[in-house]
């Protein structure tokens, strides 16, 4: 596992730079078009690196389409990339995948592949291998920061199942409960109404069930 996955922890406030990939995620997953070129003008001012590996994961939520229309939008604004001299090559896809599909799902990482498998076991191998492995455990982005952007897109989708386990993965991943509510505020503001009250719905789930909205 890469020095990247080990150290992917966030601890006080956003960053101004993962405020930028939250807005960003959230407005691809939510189709918002102008919340995106909003998002791409603030992110030139960041690494760009960065903002092309949030782009480059949303395909995992959003779909192709999207992610295939947001870089092609950003390649627009940014001009050429630098990524062809950074590709990976002779990584272990299925060895990282599984490590940091464990980091994320914590306990219940073994019941997450079970049921993955059980709907299919093709559907398991690509989650772990090609999801968790070549995409969000790629290096160029801490993996604290591609959970909360996973959250954003989430939040502007009817998948609270899959918004529940990446909320609590957040928190597994070194998260605090102040950053994933900052996600959804930024969210909030993005994603249509009832999608931003279904998350907040989801989200009490998330700190009864782990003991934190008690009391």
């Amino acid at each position: 596992m890469s020095g990247q996955v080990r150290g992917a922890t966030m601890t006080g406030e956003l960053t101004s730079e993962v405020e930028v990939l939250v807005r960003l995620s959230a407005a691809i997953g939510a189709g918002r078009s102008d919340e995106r070129e909003s998002a791409f003008r603030d992110a030139l001012e960041h690494s760009r690196a960065a903002v092309e590996e949030a782009l480059l994961q949303s395909h995992l939520f959003a779909g192709y389409p999207a992610a295939i229309a947001a870089l092609g939008r950003w390649r627009a604004l940014a001009g050429a990339s630098g990524a062809e001299a950074g590709l990976e090559e002779g990584v272990d896809w299925a060895e990282r995948g599984a490590a940091v599909c464990e980091r994320v799902y914590g306990g219940q990482y073994g019941r997450l592949r079970a049921n993955v498998a059980y709907l299919h076991p093709e559907l398991e191998r690509w989650m772990v291998r090609d999801g968790y492995g070549k995409v969000l455990g790629r290096p160029g982005l801490a993996l604290a920061a591609r959970e909360l952007c996973v959250v954003a897109l989430l939040c502007a989708q009817d998948a609270e199942p899959q918004l529940y386990s990446h909320m609590r993965g957040a928190l597994q991943v070194g998260c605090t409960e102040e950053q994933v509510e900052t996600v959804l505020e930024i969210a909030g503001r993005i994603v249509a109404p009832t999608n931003a009250r279904a998350a907040r719905r989801v989200w009490a789930k998330v700190r009864q069930r782990t003991g934190s909205g008690r009391g």
